[in-house]
């Protein structure tokens, strides 16, 4: 949509829409208060399909997470799920109106989360929704009928696979939202993350109209373009990785979009790519018009980590001596969070280069420092645990744990992986996960939820004709084991998960407040020790906090002043979603829906959920 970057016009703050500025997540609904929200109840629960009975215990195999946050269009809740359905819900009572199935002729080949779609406006009011497919297709759709739109690429669909260098056998696929700049849509893509070579991880802008590509920005700069020099020689050439998975932000005022790149492929291993390797881990404004950069700054140099920027870049103003200085508030797994000035990158409560640790790994070089805010401090642990650090939470846990911590070598943030066993701070979880913040553009307060979760992690040399020397695995298999015991308690004293309230004005941490409750301990009554999570936070002018998340199938609502739960309600399963809060286009209530799904890779329980709630009807 065409909209103004900060400022709510009267429509849209009537209806509650936060399509002015999405990425702060603020709403200007103040029917729900701190007052009034312990009266909060279901509303209705809609279900998409995907699972059987709506709810049920995790299958044997993986199960992607539901991860869609709804969209308001008109008086259609859009949302999408797993296998890149498009689903059109009545906002007001949750009844199906129309749904999209972009597999319903082809071989269903891929499932992946899905984090919603996008609406586009165009001329004469005519509005467009894209959303993007996990095996990389563009779909324009009808938002009043759901039928492809047969004026954009071919009958409404756009193929991005060939543009992008995706050969047979190759993952490639959209499963965030798309950007929307005047009469662009703007793409990014999910790419192979475990090889080295593969699909690009450009970012296209494309006409909303036709589906003409209009743009394209190499996010591994080819030769003689800036940046070329942070690759070796043929280092850069069909680099995968480099993509941006998750969602881009839009200054309209300004016509920049704000692009956070994901980490280089290989994640764990860049001996075949030894340099700063611009522009991975990054945060890039571009010209939005043009596809040209205006300024980068690189947050982790030759990522080997997996830290790439996971949360949509926020926009915001802060106060400094006096004037209000536009900002761009990236978030990071690392728990660091970096405010810079929104038209040039230069942070705002400065940034300094400090050492860290070296790589021992034959090959490889890591970079010897790395960037670090002055202000906020981590929201995170940056530092290696000790044994007196380890959980005593239950004897069974402790007595688990204490035997695991002593099979690893102990580290922090920055540390390479070596061809010992490692566990680190923070894992690959977070800090800030794709989820992202709030703001409370009123207050000018940060709202973040973190995880603290160690990860377990060794290289393990591979064979001569294999791509790469090493991989990175752990004595359990996997390059993603985390250290908790076998209920997926993590193996330090909690919090496991916090929810944080920052200044912007001044950088200082207001307030900490635990995240959710484990279900086992609670049924013991031991309370307060916070939950990994997954799902963001949103932020209402009644200074109200709205978040699922937690592994432990609740909704709360929190205090925004002081970080005082308020209300809280079961959920089907978890809600590893971000919520909306919006007014009843009929009815004027004040609704807040969540997608409550599980599932992932630590819900015991998945479902195909969308609950809403609202006051009781007068």
């Amino acid at each position: 949509m065409v909209l103004a970057s900060l400022a709510l016009g009267p429509a849209l703050a009537a209806r509650g829409e936060e399509a002015a500025n999405p990425s702060a997540r603020y709403s200007p609904l103040a029917e729900i208060t701190t007052a009034n929200v312990s009266r909060l109840a279901e509303a209705w629960t809609a279900h998409t399909g995907e699972v059987a009975g709506g709810v049920g215990p995790v299958p044997t195999r993986p199960v992607e997470g539901f991860q869609t946050r709804p969209l308001l269009a008109g008086d259609l809740l859009l949302v999408s799920t797993t296998t890149s359905k498009v689903i059109a819900l009545d906002a007001e009572s949750g009844a199906e109106r129309w749904r999209f199935d972009p597999f319903a002729e082809r071989a269903r080949k891929c499932e992946s989360p899905h984090r919603g779609v996008t609406l586009w406006a165009g001329a004469g009011g005519a509005e467009t929704v894209f959303s993007g497919t996990c095996d990389g297709r563009l779909l324009a759709l009808d938002p009043k009928t759901g039928r492809l739109r047969p004026g954009f690429a071919e009958g409404g669909v756009l193929d991005l696979r060939p543009g992008a260098d995706a050969r047979d056998g190759e993952a490639y696929g959209v499963t965030s939202p798309p950007a929307i700049y005047r009469d662009l849509v703007i793409v990014g893509a999910l790419a192979p993350e475990g090889v080295p070579r593969g699909p690009s991880g450009d970012v296209r802008a494309f006409d909303a109209r036709t589906g003409k590509e209009a743009w394209r920005f190499h996010t591994v700069p080819r030769p003689g373009e800036f940046g070329h020099d942070t690759w070796p020689a043929d280092g850069w050439e069909r680099r995968t990785g480099a993509n941006v998975w998750s969602q881009m932000s839009v200054d309209e005022e300004r016509g920049l979009v704000f692009l956070p790149v994901g980490s280089a492929s290989y994640d764990f291993y860049g001996g075949d790519r030894l340099g700063m390797n611009l522009f991975s881990s990054a945060l890039v404004a571009l010209d939005a018009a043009t596809g040209r950069r205006r300024w980068h700054f690189q947050l982790v140099h030759h990522d080997l980590w997996d830290y790439d920027p996971p949360a949509q870049p926020i926009l915001a103003e802060v106060k400094r001596e006096g004037r209000t200085v536009p900002v761009v508030v990236q978030l990071t797994k690392m728990g660091l969070v970096f405010v810079l000035e929104r038209t040039t990158g230069e942070p705002v409560f400065g940034v300094e280069e400090r050492p860290v640790p070296r790589s021992a790994l034959p090959g490889e070089s890591a970079w010897p420092t790395q960037p670090f805010p002055k202000r906020p401090r981590p929201l995170a642990r940056t530092t290696a645990l000790t044994a007196a650090d380890l959980s005593t939470v239950t004897p069974e846990s402790q007595k688990e744990c204490a035997a695991l911590f002593e099979r690893l070598r102990s580290g922090g943030l920055y540390v390479p992986s070596g061809v010992e066993a490692a566990v680190t701070f923070p894992g690959t979880m977070g800090g800030a996960t794709w989820s992202g913040g709030a703001v409370d553009v009123a207050r000018g307060r940060l709202f973040v939820n973190t995880n603290e979760v160690g990860a377990i992690h060794q290289m393990e040399a591979q064979k001569p004709e294999a791509p790469l020397p090493y991989l990175r695995t752990s004595p359990w298999g996997s390059a993603y084991t985390r250290f908790w015991d076998k209920d997926h308690l993590p193996c330090q004293q909690p919090p496991w998960g916090q929810l944080h309230a920052i200044d912007l004005a001044s950088g200082e941490v207001v307030w900490q407040a635990p995240l959710g409750n484990a279900p086992t301990l609670a049924a013991r009554g031991i309370t307060g020790t916070g939950t990994p999570n997954l799902g963001g936070a949103i932020v209402t002018a009644s200074g109200l906090v709205f978040i699922a998340a937690t592994n432990d199938a609740r909704m709360r609502a929190f205090d925004a002043a002081q970080g005082k739960v308020l209300w809280e309600a079961p959920l089907p399963a978890s809600g590893h979603a971000t919520p909306l809060t919006y007014r009843g286009p009929r009815s004027g209530r004040q609704f807040v829906v969540v997608a409550a799904g599980g599932g992932g890779r630590f819900s015991a329980t998945v479902s195909d959920a969308i609950v809403a709630f609202a006051l009781p009807a007068r």
